[in-house]
């Protein structure tokens, strides 16, 4: 059965600089020993096989080797605490790739899965920043304007979850631990735009 699912995409991961796994393909090694990210995703409209997905916010969170090909990816789920039983099913399905669309050209990749969590999850924007905070885990970031408030952006991306453009968003300050994956830190990479997934 065909599904789909739209809205914003918010991510913080643990590089000092712009992601090099992003604009390379998953070749280049990350800032860090491990690349380990938060990947929140807020639903905005979106049906599973019958099931309506609108409202309801997930975190992907990834520990992988520096050099994100190699594979052997550690990986989570954590879905808001006000989703449903059938809604937390429906998101486990399409982020493991069973129903097809962009989340199933990462299933090579996967060493680990380390299953679903529910705990709440909320996204507020203030002053042009966001702030992505579930249990006890928070991030701040601001999408990078240009001088003609454009919001700058990579394309062209190949391997991405969220799509081949994304949007700069560096977070200025980050605490995460949530699945056995800790990071934080000032001045992060971070990245933050609309995504549609269907499958």
């Amino acid at each position: 059965m065909a599904w789909n699912l739209s809205g914003t995409f918010y991510e913080n991961c643990s590089c000092t600089a712009t992601c090099p796994c992003t604009w390379s393909n998953l070749q280049y090694a990350a800032t860090n020993d491990r690349c380990n990210a938060a990947l929140a995703f807020s639903i905005e409209a979106g049906d599973v096989n019958g099931t309506d997905m609108a409202g309801c916010t997930m975190v992907l969170m990834v520990d992988s080797p520096p050099v994100m090909s190699d594979g052997g990816w550690n990986v989570g789920l954590v879905i808001d605490d006000g989703a449903s039983e059938a809604q937390v099913a429906a998101l486990g399905a399409v982020v493991s790739g069973e129903l097809g669309g962009p989340p199933a050209a990462l299933g090579p990749l996967l060493g680990n899965f380390l299953g679903i969590e529910q705990m709440p999850i909320s996204i507020t924007s203030d002053g042009g920043e966001h702030t992505v905070t579930f249990g006890e885990s928070a991030y701040t970031g601001r999408p990078h304007l240009n001088g003609s408030d454009e919001l700058v952006s990579l394309t062209g991306i190949d391997t991405h979850p969220a799509g081949p453009v994304l949007g700069l968003a560096p977070v200025s300050t980050s605490s995460v631990s949530a699945m056995g994956i800790s990071f934080g830190g000032e001045g992060l990479s971070g990245f933050s735009n609309p995504f549609s997934w269907e499958g």
